[in-house]
């Protein structure tokens, strides 16, 4: 597993109450393919006390991605909804708990800057 992907959970699982998650209940399990393989990662949400289990376990959400694409959530340069709209990421189940724990991935790594959002000339 990526170190982004490996830090991003360690770190979660240090979090214990998390302000942004403090009307979130629920079981998110992350199934990430990496290859034949699939890695598991379970995080419980109880009013903002989070934990995080290396497992397999029901869920209340699903979110299944690549392995490399969810290193890419971990460093912020890539959105959660939008990898779900553009079907690289897929998420079944309750997807309010996907809203809720987006709030938990870092933002972009950089500010575009005006030519960048408008086109180059």
């Amino acid at each position: 597993m990526g170190a982004e992907t490996t830090e991003f959970f360690r770190n979660l699982g240090q979090l214990g109450h998390e302000p942004l998650l403090a009307k979130v209940t629920g079981r998110v399990r992350f199934d990430l393919v990496d290859g034949d393989r699939v890695e598991r990662w379970v995080v419980v949400i109880a009013k903002g006390d989070v934990s995080v289990l290396r497992r397999n376990g029901d869920a209340d959400c699903t979110i299944r991605a690549e392995r490399t694409m969810f290193d890419r959530l971990c460093t912020g340069d890539e959105n959660a909804v939008a990898a779900v709209l553009r079907g690289a990421l897929r998420c079944s189940g309750d997807v309010e708990l996907l809203y809720a724990i987006q709030r938990l991935f870092p933002g972009p790594s950089r500010v575009r800057s005006t030519s960048d959002v408008r086109g180059r000339s």
